[in-house]
């Protein structure tokens, strides 16, 4: 949370913006110098406000709201720096969200290491137009595994659990997932 900041002074003091006869009463100037004091981080705030909503030089405690404003977790990274670049590609991941590379790329960010994503999507094949073939309802038959295997060996150790629960946010409803993580 923000609050004053020491030494911070008002470019707008309420004391010079007062009628001449209240700028000569050294009580009422005393006064609205405190509240100098108190609007001077709000200014400071509004005058730089492009610089905290962006993820390269907001101050580091604003990242998580940053991060809340586009429903992303930072659980993952405790590294400033990773946080940062996280919060930078969100619009990227979200539009690949999905996807094996997107999945990818988003446990990297997070979580950094090796990360290989294997995509084991099964596929059905229509075997004859007709539907007595002898393979199943309306001649269809599946081929392959629908599993999708994530192993990574990241850079720092991660608790497995966490990296379960994000594969098990990022990925498709449907698929069943394996993950792995293997020592950096």
């Amino acid at each position: 949370m923000r609050g004053t900041v020491e030494g911070l002074a008002s470019p707008y003091p309420i004391g010079q913006m007062l009628p001449a006869v209240f700028q000569e009463d050294e009580f009422v100037q005393r006064f609205t110098a405190g509240l100098d004091d108190v609007v001077a981080p709000v200014i400071s705030t509004l005058d730089c406000l492009e610089h905290y909503l962006d993820p390269a030089l907001a101050p580091t405690d604003f990242l998580p709201w940053l991060a809340g404003w586009v429903d992303m977790d930072l659980g993952g990274p405790a590294d400033p720096a990773r946080r940062r670049r996280l919060l930078a590609s969100a619009g990227d991941l979200y539009r690949r969200r999905g996807t094996a590379s997107g999945l990818r790329d988003h446990l990297w960010l997070m979580f950094g290491g090796r990360v290989e994503v294997e995509d084991g999507t099964a596929v059905t094949v229509r075997t004859s137009p007709s539907a007595t073939d002898g393979h199943g309802p309306a001649g269809l038959r599946e081929r392959g595994a629908a599993l999708l295997t994530v192993r990574i060996a990241p850079e720092v150790p991660v608790d497995r659990a966490a990296v379960e629960r994000f594969v098990a946010a990022a990925k498709p409803a449907h698929l069943p997932h394996a993950v792995e993580v293997l020592p950096g």
